[in-house]
């Protein structure tokens, strides 16, 4: 059985990063399932990472992004490329850190609560499959190093599970 343990211990926020990229690889081993893996790390970010207020994965179907798995409140359920922050970081493939949801153009608000958002492209063999999409309640929550720690964790999350 897996036990989550918050990355307590670390001094920066690489090194908790890096204690949460071993508990999630830990999570994932043994398992393939894309539905499994992607609700299981979205509750582990959810809940290990401090000041979210929603966690989850929107999937590449029919030309737009579909809600898949998450956790936090009820979400917009379709969005398409180029829309929002989500539909941003798809259409252009890169990682897209907002401070102020508020200042970025066409923001889908779909929890009024939101105020910064971090948004990271799943590619698997070069193509698009989605995004993991990261809420917070606080202004400019999400920086560099979270980037680069989501990053790592969305990479270990493609290795581990049969999306193609």
């Amino acid at each position: 059985m897996f036990a989550v343990v918050p990355p307590v211990a670390a001094t920066s926020k690489a090194e908790a990063y890096a204690e949460l990229l071993a508990q999630a690889r830990a999570l994932l081993a043994g398992e393939r399932d894309a539905t499994a893996n992607a609700a299981n790390l979205a509750a582990l970010l959810f809940h290990a990472l401090p000041e979210l207020n929603w966690a989850g994965f929107y999937w590449m179907k029919a030309g737009g992004l579909v809600l898949g798995p998450f956790q936090g409140k009820p979400a917009c359920v379709r969005i398409a490329l180029g829309k929002g922050v989500c539909g941003t970081a798809a259409a252009q493939r890169r990682t897209v850190v907002v401070p102020d949801v508020h200042a970025f153009p066409g923001h889908i608000a779909c929890d009024g609560a939101s105020r910064s958002e971090i948004v990271v492209p799943v590619i698997v063999a070069g193509a698009l499959a989605g995004v993991l999409d990261l809420d917070s309640p606080l202004p400019a929550r999400f920086d560099e190093a979270d980037a680069r720690g989501l990053e790592a964790l969305v990479a270990a999350f493609v290795e581990a599970t049969d999306l193609a």
